[in-house]
């Protein structure tokens, strides 16, 4: 409304009043602005947009309800994930279930053994250790002096050989220049020179222990070798079966097992192939850390706050059915492994129980009972028979959830971020085709009442004047 129709409208409703007083036009602005001497138009317009964009903070707070949502359910994808890959490892040949330790009962032998190696006892009895075989030269005043003029050859045990000069002014002036010489001609064996109080000698030692790798040295005169060790194969036995081999780290022999002789005191010794406690134990308590963190994230989205308020996902069928198939996975029950007199058909023979929110505990005697006495019961319970036990039939539950194309996880996360989207393309039109229009007209028309008000000193002046009034009070 213009500042004339104003105070038209004022002195109309003036002409109606039955009181004889002049009209003081300015009580009635100072009543009717609040004393304010101008608009604040930049005030005044955002107040005006703060309220035309009600509808975008019920927006904005639906996308933080979302943002919630997507944030709490990637946590629970990640955790189910977890628990996902626990029982993966605890469904492979090569996993914790298929590792092996082995323990001798004497010092002449350790061992190792690979993966799915078949549990048992061995006898070995190592009646002598392989060797290296190794020559050693004269002694020389030291590695730079010259040599006398000779030769020597070097001859391998697989009919190789070489000879070389010395004292000759090329490859044999000294001790090193010899060294050389013999390593750059490739027979199987490494020359350094070894220097004492006593003088330099040169060292020549294959390269590999066993009667194979051995070699010969024939000395000429004045330049003559020594042999320190001759290069001989293991000898031992194997449950009574002879074996020689020309290392003493001894693989194939017993299959999967690789022996590392220490001593030949040609006594038995008893090695016992059995299955890895420790490494299965911390596999199934990593199962039951993971899976008890998971239940957890599930519970708090069902537990109400001091307000009565569930987690963002208290009503999200995803997790109203994980957390259904958690509970049904526990159930799983097995059929006893071929050939076993006692059997591990459930959770509760490993001494895993659940609590009433849901998480498990282990009893640790139970566990380890089962692990050292009926280790193939255990790897029956969770393998089963052709990898079709309770880790693959609880990881095929699972896989409904975090199968990356069509998994629950994947298409409530997908319906969370479409909505999400819509959105912010609402918010975004209702600011392009609605706000930015109001934005424009509420500045025009701030300003020009703006405009109106600072006009209104001086028309009140002249409507003043025509009423009679000239400051010194009303006339009667």
């Amino acid at each position: 409304m213009s500042s004339n129709s104003l105070l038209d409208s004022l002195l109309n409703s003036s002409t109606n009043s039955s009181s004889t007083n002049p009209i003081d036009i300015s009580s009635i602005l100072s009543a009717t602005s609040g004393n304010a001497a101008a608009i604040d138009v930049n005030t005044a317009v955002a107040a005006a947009i703060y309220a035309d964009r009600a509808p975008e903070r019920v927006w904005q707070a639906d996308q933080t309800t979302l943002s919630n949502e997507s944030s709490a359910l990637t946590q629970i994808e990640n955790a189910t994930t977890s628990v996902a890959n626990d029982l993966q490892s605890l469904n492979t040949l090569d996993g914790p279930l298929a590792a092996r330790t082995v323990t001798s009962s004497g010092s002449d032998v350790t061992a190792t053994a690979a993966a799915g190696t078949a549990a048992g006892t061995h006898t070995v009895i190592v009646n002598s250790l392989a060797t290296t075989g190794s020559w050693y030269s004269a002694l020389e005043s030291s590695a730079t002096s010259a040599l006398p003029t000779s030769s020597f050859t070097i001859k391998t045990a697989s009919g190789a050989s070489q000879t070389f000069s010395t004292g000759s002014g090329t490859s044999g002036d000294n001790l090193n220049d010899l060294a050389s010489a013999i390593n750059a001609a490739s027979l199987g064996v490494t020359a350094s020179v070894v220097t004492d109080a006593d003088g330099a000698r040169i060292s020549v030692v294959a390269n590999s222990s066993g009667a194979a790798a051995d070699f010969s040295v024939t000395s000429g005169s004045g330049f003559s070798f020594t042999q320190a060790t001759a290069g001989t194969n293991a000898s031992l036995t194997i449950d009574g079966v002879p074996v020689s081999s020309a290392s003493n780290t001894v693989t194939g022999a017993i299959a999967g097992v690789t022996l590392n002789l220490q001593g030949a005191s040609q006594t038995q010794e008893t090695l016992t192939v059995a299955s890895d406690a420790n490494q299965v134990s911390d596999a199934i308590n990593q199962f039951v850390t993971d899976y008890n963190t998971l239940v957890g994230l599930v519970n708090t989205q069902f537990t109400a706050d001091s307000n009565g308020n569930e987690g963002p996902l208290g009503s999200d069928s995803t997790i109203v059915n994980l957390q259904s198939a958690l509970q049904q996975a526990l159930n799983y029950a097995a059929t006893p492994a071929s050939g076993s007199t006692t059997t591990v058909s459930n959770l509760n023979d490993l001494g895993i129980t659940q609590n009433n929110d849901g998480t498990l505990s282990v009893d640790t005697t139970t566990l380890d009972s089962a692990l050292i006495n009926n280790p193939n019961g255990v790897q029956n319970f969770f393998e089963g028979s052709a990898l079709n036990g309770f880790a693959n039939s609880f990881g095929t539950t699972l896989n409904t959830f975090t199968d990356p194309a069509q998994g629950a996880f994947t298409l409530d996360l997908q319906g969370i971020s479409a909505q999400n989207t819509d959105l912010t393309n609402e918010i975004n039109d209702f600011e392009t085709n609605y706000i930015a229009n109001q934005q424009t007209v509420l500045t025009a028309a701030y300003s020009n009442a703006e405009e109106a008000l600072q006009a209104l000193p001086t028309e009140e002046k002249q409507i003043q004047a025509e009423l009679g009034n000239n400051g010194s009070g009303s006339s009667s």
